[in-house]
């Protein structure tokens, strides 16, 4: 392994520690400002590294390491990823060997699934015993090379601190995804010069990722794109992860209204566009707008930009926008283009600098689609989003509906995983890239508590709400007392329906109303008391419809972590629906959102000079 010099030389470069510190003056010189994580016997030396560090900054707490301990390995997981996504940088988290590492594999899945960039360091039984099944030993190695972007394992202890620094440009290069280091206990004891300095260097990658750096699209490429734009007359942008983690939304917000192009984002892409502007169609989907599903039916160029066309998207691939006559890709991995969906043109590369060249060279194109935008505010005020506004419990869209209006999409919203998760991105709106922080690959419950305090510790100033539900904050119940043990301002909002509601859904429509394990309601837990005994000094449950928004209005503006139960309708569906291996065509709307007659195409009579324009 070789180490790549650098121009500026570290202050401690040539002194003698131990591998623990040379750890974290790593993460100090990444810029890393918060660690999460949970300690134990083999990673104690790099958490008394952390101590020691701490303690020698006490006169300038900005350059500290602020250490948040959850209640398990899983939370500090989430924690990180919270952090890195709403914050655009690197989240780390450090736990012991074993059941430490164990516990840590589903943050690091869903990190790789969302392309999220973390780094976590292991402890790991001496090298000694590596092997001999120790006491807390895991495979590490194993268990993590299917789950992340990259695993280390140190070997030898001159490579750890390159090993270190080498983590943090994977994680955030490329496609960003988690990096995990597995750290015997004793290189966190042994003792060397900290060089300051250097990388381990990866030809083929480091090739891959210069390559990208470099891609441009050509004169001849732009040429070819605005070809296909200028043959077509409903040209729709899908926008997905890509466009976030690329920091590309400017780039896009441009784009579409340069051409007044409509947007629609997966679920990942959320907050590329601002929901409130009229060229945006929201979430297209499995419980996408139906107007946004509408609109992928109608187009007939679809250019897709950091997204992957995934099965909660694309469906029934071979239906997926029947009418779209060009396909057009935009992503950083090429292993995506082609994957799913075939392509008529396609670019690999950073979205942010394929857009930018694509500005650039647009030249003097020009084309009319006013039509189609006309028909895009149609299909919105036709499919409008809707619910059972009549009904005398409350409703779940009625409780966003009324957050909305206190927060005007200005909030950092998080979720756990099921109906609360779909409610919270169809009826929120989000205003600026980064506001949506929810698990979409995996679909981990569990996950939105610990991932509100990750982003509160990233931005303590904003207001950061966990949008959840009973199933999910069940979850990760334990992390209600970290919220409190640091003060973090972070705003819970379980929606409880007594069950797990979204697979309560599919029981209903698919297995014949059998609620076999979704049915909670004889579950005993007091979510208020449980919030009240962990410190939460605002912890309310709401069951009366007719004080919900002045008690929304009390949970917002709360000085401090604040808890709040509403009981919702167990009844409430989320709807759209468009069902497992099912087309856009079989969506289904429910009974307070219209949908289009079977059979019915706004586009057959297009050609006939149809009032669909």
């Amino acid at each position: 392994m070789k180490s790549k010099s650098s121009s500026s030389r570290h202050p401690l470069a040539g002194k003698r520690m131990t591998g623990a510190e040379m750890i974290i003056q790593v993460l100090a010189q990444e810029g890393v400002d918060t660690v999460f994580g949970y300690t134990g016997g083999a990673i104690l030396p790099t958490y008394d590294a952390i101590f020691r560090y701490n303690l020698e900054h006490q006169s300038s707490p900005s350059e500290q390491v602020q250490l948040i301990v959850p209640a398990n390995e899983q939370g500090a997981g989430f924690m990180a990823a919270g952090y890195a996504r709403a914050s655009g940088k690197v989240g780390v988290f450090i736990v012991t060997s074993g059941p430490g590492a164990t516990n840590s594999v589903t943050p690091i899945r869903d990190s790789m699934a969302d392309s999220v960039p973390v780094v976590l360091i292991c402890g790991q039984v001496a090298r000694g015993a590596i092997g001999t099944d120790a006491f807390q030993e895991a495979p590490v190695f194993n268990l993590m090379s299917s789950c992340a972007k990259h695993v280390f394992l140190i070997e030898e202890p001159e490579d750890l601190e390159i090993t270190v620094r080498t983590a943090f440009g994977i994680a955030r290069s490329g496609r960003p995804g988690p990096v995990v280091i597995d750290v015997p206990k004793d290189v966190q004891n042994w003792e060397g010069i900290f060089k300051g300095e250097g990388v381990i260097h990866f030809q083929g990658y480091e090739s891959r990722m210069t390559a990208l750096a470099k891609s441009r699209l050509t004169e001849q490429e732009c040429k070819d794109f605005y070809d296909l734009l200028q043959q077509c007359e409903r040209p729709l942008i899908c926008a997905g992860g890509g466009i976030i983690s690329g920091d590309a939304a400017p780039q896009l917000r441009e784009f579409s209204r340069l051409f007044q192009i409509p947007v629609v984002t997966t679920l990942m892409g959320i907050g590329s566009i601002d929901t409130t502007d009229r060229l945006s169609l929201h979430m297209l989907g499995m419980h996408g707008m139906a107007y946004a599903n509408y609109a992928v039916m109608d187009c007939d160029f679809l250019i897709t930009v950091g997204a992957r066309f995934d099965d909660r998207v694309a469906g029934k691939v071979q239906e997926f926008a029947p009418k779209a006559r060009f396909f057009a890709h935009i992503d950083i991995d090429a292993a995506e283009i082609g994957k799913v969906k075939s392509v008529t043109w396609f670019h690999i590369g950073s979205a942010r600098q394929a857009l930018s060249d694509l500005l650039q060279h647009r030249k003097d194109f020009q084309k009319d689609f006013s039509k189609w935008i006309e028909h895009i505010d149609n299909l919105k005020k036709q499919h409008v989003r809707n619910y059972d506004r009549e009904s005398q419990t409350i409703q779940p869209p009625q409780v966003l509906e009324c957050l909305n209006e206190i927060t005007s999409g200005e909030a950092i919203v998080c979720t756990g995983v099921g109906q609360h998760q779909m409610w919270a991105a169809q009826y929120l709106d989000f205003r600026n890239p980064r506001s949506l922080i929810t698990s979409g690959s995996m679909g981990t419950m569990g996950f939105g508590l610990p991932a509100a305090i990750g982003a509160q510790m990233a931005f303590p100033d904003r207001l950061v709400i966990d949008v959840d539900g009973d199933g999910s904050m069940r979850m990760n119940l334990g992390e209600l007392e970290t919220a409190t043990t640091y003060g973090l301002p972070v705003k819970i909002l379980v929606l409880n329906n007594q069950g797990d509601g979204m697979v309560r859904q599919w029981q209903r429509l698919y297995f014949g109303n059998r609620f076999s394990g979704s049915d909670k309601s004889l579950r005993q837990k007091d979510f208020v008391k449980t919030a009240e005994a962990d410190g939460f000094v605002f912890s309310t449950r709401l069951t009366d419809k007719s004080r919900l928004k002045e008690t929304l209005k009390k949970f917002v503006e709360f000085q401090g972590p604040a808890f709040l139960e509403v009981m919702v309708d167990p009844e409430a569906c989320v709807y759209p629906m468009v069902g497992p291996g099912m087309g856009y065509q079989e969506m289904i709307t429910g009974d307070f959102i219209v949908g289009r007659e079977p059979g019915k195409d706004a586009f057959d009579r297009s050609t006939k000079k149809s009032d669909a324009f």
